[in-house]
């Protein structure tokens, strides 16, 4: 079965309390100033059932001017609209914008519910009702049924019943359970034995006993002790479920209303949105840019400032693309729906929709700026999600926080993320805990600059293998985890855009070319060592007019890479013969004796204690010797 919301709107006095009593026998005035003065100051709510069984809740928002920011937090959540207008007095200016919010807000459904009707003739009333149509000419609600009642006696009220549970019934959408749960606050409590309650619409998803919640945008995190849908405890609470939370370890004075129960990590706080922004045609004011408004969205009411982005003036019956500038944080949903106020006298002039709830700072009259926002108001979520990873930059933007910021769950938007991939605009790549996502054009630009580096470096040190990865790691993609890094050499090294070598990186078809330098340097090298034996020496032992000190030590590296010669320690080098016959030697040593030590390797070698310890520590990196501490030599050597 659906869970409806059904919201009453209208002008004060018109008689929308009575016609909430009139049909669930309750009483939505709460207050006792309230019951007192016989107004709605704030929301009320209750609920009553369809004839298929569906509960539907019901909330009573105040028709006064005063309280239109009370009304405009009822409205969050609603899936049909009761507009209540008195027989007497006909449509009244607070029922015009009661319904200039409610189009802003975009509220579909409505019923107009002619009330009072005992008190007036029939001829009366046929006069009233064409009277409506002619006003309401042109609005959203200009076919909405109307359905005659009176609060009072009763007379009309079985009838609205039955075509409330027909748009139910045939014309009002199922709210999806199995979202994101989103419960914007209203209502604040506190419960003696229970503690803090807070009530709301659940716009989406499911809240389940004993799961942990956040609460935005303060970011207190907490567990749900109980549930309660319409006056009664529930284990769990579904989408379009008037619902109450009562939460643990939170005093209520910490909350307020506009804040929103979603999971942990879910949501963002922000200060600045990307919307586009409509004045009504009938408005008395215009929006001037960087004027300071009233916002108010969701069950938040906030200032802020509109920075118009495609002109200066914002005049009666426009729109155009804006960011609003928040006074105080708050967590919204693109898609969401907003109005404004005027900063005083306070008078509602306009509202839209939300078209990027973590907007970055933009320039105004800015095509770029402008072609992207008018693709988030009409393009996809595959759309929005590949604009927030094109804005993410060479940091790649993690799935985690893609759906954070997009307030969404991480399953909703992988089926997004695929579809990006398997068209190629972006690169996924994934670790145990998260997917990274890396916007194609932005790895061609690092790729181009890598590529670069690399044939300088190839020109300039034709001996050498290439640089290390580590120094791109640094260079460009120093946000990225090494893991993550890694991982796109690898996949970049399959691609055929670079070849590795252990840890250096190289062009493809990049190879070190024994030239007549090359060979010449070599045969100088081979000789030096050669001709040092087991006196070993350093590279700046090995002169030549030739070759460059530089290009030496490239040629000796390759050297060693081939296994031709060998590095001792960091100064002294010899050929792999040497290491060779060496080896051989200390080993026929050791089968006479238990101990080699460096006075018996400088006999055996005829070489000096400077060649010796190296040869021995050599031996050691390559397990045919083991240092050990003897009685009569600081440093010995046994066979391992």
């Amino acid at each position: 079965m659906k869970n409806i919301i059904i919201g009453t709107a209208g002008h004060i006095d018109h008689g929308k309390t009575a016609l909430i009593r009139a049909l669930t026998g309750r009483n939505t005035d709460r207050l006792k100033e309230e019951q007192e003065r016989g107004i709605t100051i704030d929301l009320g709510f209750t609920w009553f059932d369809l004839k298929d069984g569906s509960r539907a809740g019901i909330i009573d928002v105040p028709g006064h001017e005063k309280f239109i920011n009370n009304m405009t937090a009822g409205v969050v959540g609603m899936d049909l609209v009761l507009i209540v207008i008195a027989a007497d007095d006909g449509i009244m200016p607070q029922t015009i914008e009661h319904i200039d919010i409610l189009s802003l807000l975009g509220v579909q459904k409505c019923i107009i519910v002619l009330n009072k009707c005992d008190i007036v003739e029939p001829e009366w009333l046929a006069l009233m009702e064409q009277e409506i149509r002619e006003k309401l000419s042109g609005t959203f609600i200009q076919d909405a049924p109307i359905i005659r009642v009176s609060a009072v006696t009763g007379y009309g009220i079985e009838d609205l019943k039955n075509k409330i549970a027909e748009l139910a019934l045939n014309e009002v959408q199922e709210r999806d359970a199995a979202a994101l749960p989103r419960l914007p606050v209203d209502r604040i409590f506190s419960v003696k034995g229970f503690g803090t309650v807070v009530t709301g619409t659940l716009l989406s998803g499911t809240l389940t006993q004993n799961e942990e919640i956040e609460i935005y945008p303060t970011g207190q995190k907490c567990i749900i002790k109980g549930l309660e849908v319409h006056g009664e405890k529930r284990g769990s609470a579904a989408a379009g479920q008037r619902t109450a939370v009562n939460i643990s370890s939170i005093k209520k004075e910490s909350l307020y209303r506009g804040c929103v129960i979603a999971p942990p990590d879910s949501m963002k706080a922000t200060n600045l949105i990307d919307v586009n922004l409509s004045v009504l045609k009938n408005s008395l004011r215009t929006v001037q840019n960087r004027a300071r408004l009233h916002l108010l969205t969701g069950t938040s009411e906030i200032l802020c400032r509109a920075v118009l982005l495609e002109t200066d003036e914002l005049k009666q019956g426009e729109s155009c693309l804006a960011q609003l500038i928040l006074e105080k944080p708050i967590a919204v949903k693109r898609g969401d729906r907003f109005i404004i106020r005027f900063y005083s006298p306070l008078e509602t002039i306009g509202g839209g929709i939300i078209l990027e709830p973590n907007a970055l700072r933009r320039k105004r009259f800015d095509a770029g700026a402008l072609n992207e926002l008018r693709r988030k108001e009409t393009g996809s979520i595959t759309d929005i999600c590949e604009l927030h990873i094109k804005n993410s930059g060479n940091a790649m933007l993690s799935l985690s926080e893609l759906a954070k910021i997009t307030s969404n769950s991480k399953e909703y938007i992988m089926p997004y993320i695929d579809e990006l991939e398997q068209a190629g605009s972006i690169y996924v790549f994934t670790t145990n805990k998260d997917k990274f996502c890396w916007y194609r054009e932005h790895e061609l630009a690092v790729r181009l600059k890598i590529i670069a580096d690399l044939k300088q470096y190839h020109s300039k040190y034709p001996y050498r293998k290439g640089l290390p990865t580590a120094h791109f790691h640094k260079m460009y993609l120093g946000s990225l985890t090494p893991r993550i890094f890694q991982q796109y050499i690898e996949m970049a090294v399959n691609m055929g855009f670079f070849k590795t070598d252990g840890e250096y990186l190289s062009l493809p078809d990049f190879e070190i070319t024994k030239n007549e330098e090359y060979i010449k340097t070599e045969n100088i090298i081979i000789s030096a060592l050669d001709g040092a034996g087991f006196n070993f020496i350093s590279a700046a032992d090995i002169n030549t007019l030739y070759a460059s000190q530089e290009t030496i030590m490239d040629v000796l590296q390759r050297l060693i890479d081939e296994k031709v010669a060998v590095r001792l320690n960091n100064d002294l080098y010899t050929l792999q013969k040497y290491i060779d016959e060496a080896k051989e030697k200390i080993l026929k040593h050791f089968e006479n004796n238990k101990v080699l030590t460096i006075a018996q390797v400088r006999d055996i070698f005829q070489n000096s204690r400077k060649s010796a310890k190296p040869l021995l520590q050599y031996m050691d990196t390559i397990r045919v010797t083991r240092k050990v501490t003897v009685e009569t030599e600081r440093e010995a050597f046994i066979n391992t």
